[in-house]
């Protein structure tokens, strides 16, 4: 299993009239680009808003670590360190 980043755009026509272009990143593990790129185009959020994918990225690696996805069997999700917690790190 692999980590993807695909990194999708849209025109939200709530913010300035639709003329500009919103980004986000979704991070999908799957077996290939392909199977991730198909896993993004299942995601209700990427239908309901039009999505397109601008790209995507294996993460095989970072800072000089490799990256393993291992199944996990009673996932926890990640702590998100708010803004004002993050100013005080």
């Amino acid at each position: 299993m692999k980590l993807f980043m695909v990194h999708v755009g849209y025109y939200d026509k709530s913010i300035g009239e639709g003329l500009y272009e919103t980004h986000l990143n979704y991070f999908v593990a799957a077996e290939s680009a392909k199977e991730a790129k198909d896993k993004a185009h299942q995601l209700s959020e990427f239908q309901e808003r039009s999505m397109h994918i601008d790209g995507m990225k294996e993460i095989s690696n970072v800072d000089g670590y490799n990256v393993i996805l291992e199944k996990d069997s009673g996932s926890k999700p990640g702590k998100v360190i708010s803004y004002d917690e993050a100013k005080d790190l």
